[in-house]
């Protein structure tokens, strides 16, 4: 359960310990701050009420020592601004006092001589009680009021105006925030160290996905990271070193095999048999054009540069290609739409598309919708569509599925298998879904940002 919205909380590893970090030595020093408030509050408390019931005493006692008409001017001069003294002329009336009041009057009596000790004290708490004495406003105070007898018919009442306590010292605070940009400075020190290497890392994996290069990892920051990046580096050597045999063997095999397809092929020229001449004529060409595929969808993707091109003009070169060779391909015009890619994969990827969908589905529409994150290359063809579960098959190899589409169709059954990798080296990905109007749509989608659209 989120305790804020997930979009106020940062994304980056280093941000968010900062921001716990600075959350734990804010709520910390608050905790502490807020203990040593209370403990002190209760020590002022206490040390309040035995002032208070000390002067209650002490008043009442000097009171008692001096002339009766000297009393009334004698409280008058021991008041202050929260300290009230008044001598009222009554006997002493008994009054229903909480624990609290009944405590500090067996305290006051304790302190009185000991012909009094056993003299009615009442104690009477208010609180809050709105007052003016404090600082010249009006604002709640708590208001303890002490009845002691002083001589027979004659009480004094000592008021005191307990001040409201005291906020949190400037120190504190001051303290609070030191410590919070201290820790915090350190934090962003160790989140570096951490979070730079796993940034590389993970930019370099993002480029050995794609196909390209990874560049080397700086094996740098604590230990559990410096492992990570020296194993990562490890691997995509490893990788890179076993790619490039792969190629290097395919490339001779393409080679080796081409050259006894050309040699059968002249050697069927002097077949005299015109029908048995076409149909091997027709079965090495066959045979090439298999090669030829196993080569490029082994081969994959990556093995291009990456460079900047209006993809909307290479979709409609490929699209007019198609149309010179009374192929039946609709492009819907797009403005121009820059984006950084591997041209001839887009191209094959494209062209690949666009031959299935005449193939297919009779005929190919072809329009590139744009987002702000991705271009997407949408072809629709008008032909019977593809079934849910066969929806992934048709990226797998030599997969084919004439059942559920046209039965006079070719091909190795390599061409999608491509078309994914290519997309998915670029970041992206491809798609099919039937439309409702019948037919399909075969949406390859290519990211903008990252690739530097």
């Amino acid at each position: 359960m989120r305790l804020w919205p997930a979009n106020w909380w940062p994304r980056t590893l280093g941000a968010q310990l900062v921001v716990v970090t600075a959350a734990a030595v804010l709520l910390s020093n608050v905790g502490v701050a807020t203990w040593f408030q209370l403990a002190q509050s209760r020590l002022n408390e206490s040390a309040i009420n035995e002032r208070l019931i000390d002067r209650a005493a002490s008043a009442a006692t000097l009171l008692a020592a001096i002339p009766a008409k000297q009393r009334v001017a004698a409280a008058h001069a021991l008041t202050s601004n929260i300290w009230h003294f008044e001598v009222h002329h009554s006997d002493p009336q008994s009054a229903q006092m909480t624990a609290d009041e009944q405590a500090m009057a067996n305290r006051v009596r304790a302190l009185l001589p000991e012909k009094r000790s056993k003299s009615a004290v009442v104690v009477s708490m208010r609180q809050p009680y709105q007052d003016e004495r404090i600082s010249g406003t009006i604002r709640p105070v708590n208001v303890i009021d002490v009845t002691v007898p002083v001589v027979r018919g004659t009480l004094l009442t000592t008021t005191f105006y307990r001040p409201p306590p005291s906020r949190w010292p400037l120190q504190i605070v001051i303290a609070a925030v030191v410590a919070i940009i201290t820790t915090s400075i350190a934090a962003a020190f160790i989140a570096s160290r951490v979070a730079r290497p796993l940034y590389q890392l993970a930019a370099s994996a993002v480029q050995a996905a794609r196909g390209a290069k990874a560049e080397h990892v700086p094996e740098e920051g604590p230990d559990d990271v410096r492992r990570a990046a020296h194993a990562f580096n490890v691997m995509t050597d490893q990788v890179a070193r076993t790619l490039a045999r792969q190629r290097q063997l395919l490339s001779a095999v393409g080679h080796d095999l081409r050259t006894p397809i050309t040699a059968m092929r002249i050697s069927t020229e002097f077949i005299t048999d015109a029908e048995v001449r076409e149909r091997l004529q027709k079965n090495l060409e066959e045979l090439q054009d298999l090669t030829d595929a196993v080569l490029s969808a082994a081969r994959g993707a990556g093995w291009e540069a990456m460079r900047k091109v209006d993809i909307s003009a290479l979709i409609e070169s490929v699209c007019t290609d198609l149309e010179d060779l009374d192929k039946p391909v609709v492009w819907h015009a797009h403005a121009a739409a820059p984006l950084m890619c591997r041209p001839n994969e887009i191209r094959r990827a494209v062209r690949n598309l666009i031959e299935n969908a005449v193939a297919y589905g009779e005929r190919a529409e072809v329009h590139l919708a744009e987002t702000p994150d991705a271009y997407e290359i949408v072809v629709e063809d008008q032909g019977p569509g593809i079934a849910e579960q066969d929806r992934d098959r048709v990226f797998e190899p030599f997969v084919r599925l004439e059942s559920s589409r046209n039965s006079e169709t070719g091909g190795s059954g390599l061409g999608l298998t491509l078309v994914k990798a290519i997309a998915e080296g670029h970041g992206g990905g491809i798609c099919f879904e039937n439309r409702r109007a019948g037919g399909l749509r075969a949406s390859l989608r290519l990211p903008r940002a990252e690739l530097g659209a």
